[in-house]
């Protein structure tokens, strides 16, 4: 799995990373183009054509935004920045997400076998936030995370080792091919759809399953997703089966912020978590313009 090229994706998700950092951190200094760049390491000219290539939008037009909700916040008081303008783009008209995604929790004889008879298909493609991981058997996505630079991701020896008995066969094709239909552009009205097969406690399922209703087109704290399952009382294992969740995005666990509207933490890198609502906020942004 590992390579000795490092991708112009990663490359570029770093410096991207970077800059919405500090525009997200300095919405109130209104911080210049030229800063903006400086900070990513590239031309302010370069900077733009990679920022809007990746968002679909300019950066100034991604700072005015949430200058916009920064604005409002200021009036309410009840959401960080961020949240405000996701949940104001993906609730709204614009709404991104035109994914369908079912989830199937992996049976407690099925994973007694340890995947015999299991073909398991795995490989990297590349994302709007660098190098993706995905495994897929035909049932469906049982496996997706984020690497950085050439190691293997968060989860992915442990989801291995669920499946010691399983035929595994690296298949870039096949990653590039999830990675279309999660990332790719689809018709106007389309809905595509896509299977997940997952393992997990009973719990965790839940939990996961509570995420694709609640958190798909919101964000949401562990206290809602604990309300949502019937265990109100258990946020902190809600967020412990957050933090398990083995299929990043179509699992929106990116959406799960804390109380007070802050990123908390996230199993791919807190950046990661950062630029992922970005770029929902600037996708929601193309989607109702």
């Amino acid at each position: 799995m590992k390579t000795n090229t490092t991708s112009r994706a990663i490359r570029n998700f770093d410096r991207i990373a970077a800059s919405i950092e500090l525009m997200s951190k300095s919405v109130e200094q209104q911080p210049s183009i030229a800063e903006i760049a400086a900070v990513a390491g590239m031309s302010e000219y370069h900077f733009a054509r990679v920022f809007r290539r990746w968002a679909g939008i300019s950066p100034k037009q991604y700072l005015q935004r949430l200058s916009l909700e920064a604005a409002k916040h200021a009036l309410r008081g009840d959401a960080s920045v961020l949240q405000a303008a996701l949940d104001a783009g993906l609730s709204g008209p614009g709404r991104l997400h035109d994914l369908f995604v079912v989830l199937e929790g992996v049976t407690p004889g099925e994973f007694k076998t340890g995947g015999r008879g299991l073909e398991i298909r795995f490989g990297r493609a590349e994302s709007p936030f660098g190098t993706a991981v995905i495994a897929v058997t035909g049932r469906g996505v049982s496996y997706l995370g984020f690497s950085d630079s050439n190691e293997d991701p968060e989860g992915w020896a442990e989801f291995r080792s669920t499946w010691p008995h399983a035929t595994w066969i690296e298949d870039a094709a096949s990653a590039r091919a999830v990675a279309k239909a999660i990332w790719g552009v689809a018709s106007h009205g389309s809905t595509r759809q896509l299977r997940l097969w997952v393992h997990g406690s009973n719990f965790q399922i839940q939990v996961w399953q509570a995420l694709l209703r609640s958190a798909r087109d919101l964000t949401v704290n562990y206290s809602d997703i604990a309300r949502e399952v019937g265990r109100p009382a258990a946020a902190r294992a809600v967020g412990s089966a957050v933090g398990a969740n083995p299929v990043a995005w179509l699992i929106p666990c990116h959406h799960v912020l804390r109380a007070n509207g802050g990123l908390g933490g996230y199993r791919w890198g807190i950046d990661r978590k950062r630029a992922m609502l970005a770029w929902e906020v600037a996708r929601s942004v193309v989607s109702a313009s």
